[in-house]
């Protein structure tokens, strides 16, 4: 096939899934005279019950779908509104209703959807097209080389039967797993997080409501909604999701620690049903029902895993998504740093146009996403074997919640993330953050190795925590600077006197656990302590 007359393009985007195609908009959105190529291998459109899983959508992705790219009505009108997160300890139950359940009785304020990921990136390609966006689909990338200290980028590809050739001044990586730039340079960096995954889709509704007549239970929740949740089968060493989607289909995956329970016992969709039978039998029996519409599988061995560099400001590339870095599935991050890197690399790419020098901000942005990144990683490594835990799980939900609304939504909501002298004032502040977590991280763990994790038939809502439902509402504020400030100070003492509340809660049951990790610092905090904080939600 012979090439066509190279063309020049400003960026060019390899990947044209929701990480590329969500950066194209944002960089359109900021820069409109921009010159941008997006490279995408699946022929458009794709099928609705993709073959991809990052449905379930959490704040700060929410807020980027909704308010930063303005596709709000798009996301109410086409997709699911979310009920929250809600966990079932059900691990071996024949009767849902009878085991602990942690979630909210009626929905939070502050929006967040169910992502029907086929009907989303068709629509994002489409949206792409109509904003002048070189959106080239069923384009294979076969070959590029990355310039250095300005040099243009230069990419080899073929798309519709024909060759091209095309030069850039920015080249993106946003081809998930297969990591093109990561690949080249090599960036792939391994991490201590040993999980596996599977998945499918049925053609067909589950409703965990249908699995009980039990009336006080059906009457917990208002709306009366439970299957609009991302809802979590939660035993010891793994999770098992429920996301619905607005096809119609039903997204399930089974996530579970490598040791406790081996990927070969699940990696196909008889062994996962033979394996499910055993753990959650009420949604076996439900997916037996309903096996004839069995949509797809896949699954990933080892699915976690970071990287060594995402951002050049001197050779201007980056990476995006799932090119990246990748935690885990549980809490759906993975929107989230879509959300960021694709706003650091927007950052970028508009101050590299305007003049501006950029290396050593890019060098500041890249340490701020893999702090986040950093951040995160404890709530995932050693910590699956507390997931059928119901008294303590519970407790590192209300945490690792608190962290995240109290921090990381702050700084995105408020469009802090790259504002240079905000976060160099918070440094000392999010390191505070970081340490404090990485010790009640280690805490629960230990709590867990020693609780009975008794699982009584009770709802632990989280809606009635006052303060718990108000730092999810408090995220839409509109602050000032001086309004901000003051929240990220009342953040980080919330979080010091929920830690000192769980910490009393635990060693009142048991004398023996060693605290001296959270206590030691404690003291040396400003702001007092606020006792009970989690009274409400276990007296519900």
């Amino acid at each position: 096939m012979a090439a066509t007359t190279q063309a020049q393009h400003d960026v060019i985007i390899l990947g044209g899934g929701l990480a590329g195609l969500t950066l194209a908009l944002q960089l359109k959105q900021r820069e409109p005279e921009i010159d941008i190529l997006v490279l995408e291998r699946r022929t458009h459109p794709v099928p609705e019950a993709a073959h991809k899983v990052g449905e379930s959508s959490v704040e700060i992705q929410a807020h980027y779908l909704s308010k930063v790219l303005g596709l709000e009505a798009y996301l109410q009108e086409k997709h699911l509104k979310k009920f929250g997160f809600r966990f079932f300890f059900s691990d071996g139950s024949q009767d849902i209703a009878s085991v602990t359940e942690l979630g909210a009785s009626h929905v939070l304020p502050t929006a967040s959807y169910q992502l029907d990921r086929g009907i989303l990136e068709n629509d994002l390609a489409a949206l792409a097209r109509e904003r002048g966006i070189r959106y080239a689909d069923a384009s294979l990338v076969r070959d590029f080389t990355l310039g250095q200290a300005g040099a243009s980028h230069h990419v080899r590809y073929e798309s519709q039967g024909a060759s091209f050739e095309a030069e850039c001044t920015w080249l993106i990586d946003a081809a998930g797993r297969a990591g093109l730039i990561k690949r080249k340079l090599d960036l792939a960096q391994a991490n201590d997080h040993d999980a596996n995954a599977v998945w499918f889709r049925m053609g067909a509704r589950i409703d965990v409501n249908e699995w009980s007549n039990d009336a006080d239970w059906l009457a917990r929740c208002t709306p009366p909604n439970r299957w609009l949740s991302t809802n979590h089968l939660v035993g010891e060493g793994y999770w098992v999701w429920l996301i619905p989607l607005a096809s119609g289909s039903h997204s399930v995956g089974i996530v579970a620690d490598a040791a406790l329970h081996p990927l070969d016992r699940i990696n196909s969709f008889e062994k996962a049903m033979t394996w499910l039978a055993v753990h959650q039998p009420q949604l076996h029996r439900d997916l037996e029902s309903k096996r004839d519409t069995l949509q797809d599988f896949a699954f990933f061995k080892r699915f976690s895993y970071g990287c060594k560099r995402v951002f050049s400001g001197t050779d201007r590339w980056a990476l995006t998504g799932e090119a990246g870095v990748f935690l885990d599935p549980f809490y759906s991050p993975g929107g989230d740093f879509i959300s960021m890197a694709n706003t650091y690399i927007t950052e970028l790419i508009a101050q590299d146009r305007a003049g501006a020098r950029i290396t050593r901000l890019a060098t500041m942005y890249e340490r701020l996403y893999f702090l986040f990144y950093e951040s995160m990683l404890p709530l995932y490594v050693g910590q699956y074997k507390l997931f059928g835990n119901a008294e303590v799980l519970p407790m590192k939900v209300v945490w690792d919640y608190t962290v995240y609304w109290g921090v990381m939504c702050q700084l995105f909501f408020q469009n802090r993330m790259t504002d240079v002298n905000a976060m160099a004032r918070l440094q000392s502040a999010l390191a505070d953050a970081q340490s404090l977590n990485v010790a009640m991280q280690k805490f629960l763990s230990a709590w867990g190795d020693v609780s009975p994790g008794h699982n009584p038939a009770q709802m632990l809502d989280q809606a009635s925590l006052p303060w718990f439902a108000e730092l999810n509402r408090g995220l839409t504020d509109e602050l000032d600077e001086t309004a901000f400030n003051a929240r990220m100070e009342a953040s980080m003492t919330q979080l010091i006197a929920l830690a000192a509340d769980i910490v009393a809660s635990a060693t009142a049951k048991h004398p023996e656990l060693d605290a001296s990790d959270v206590l030691a610092w404690l003291p040396e905090r400003r702001g007092a302590h606020a006792p009970n904080m989690l009274r409400e939600l276990v007296a519900a």
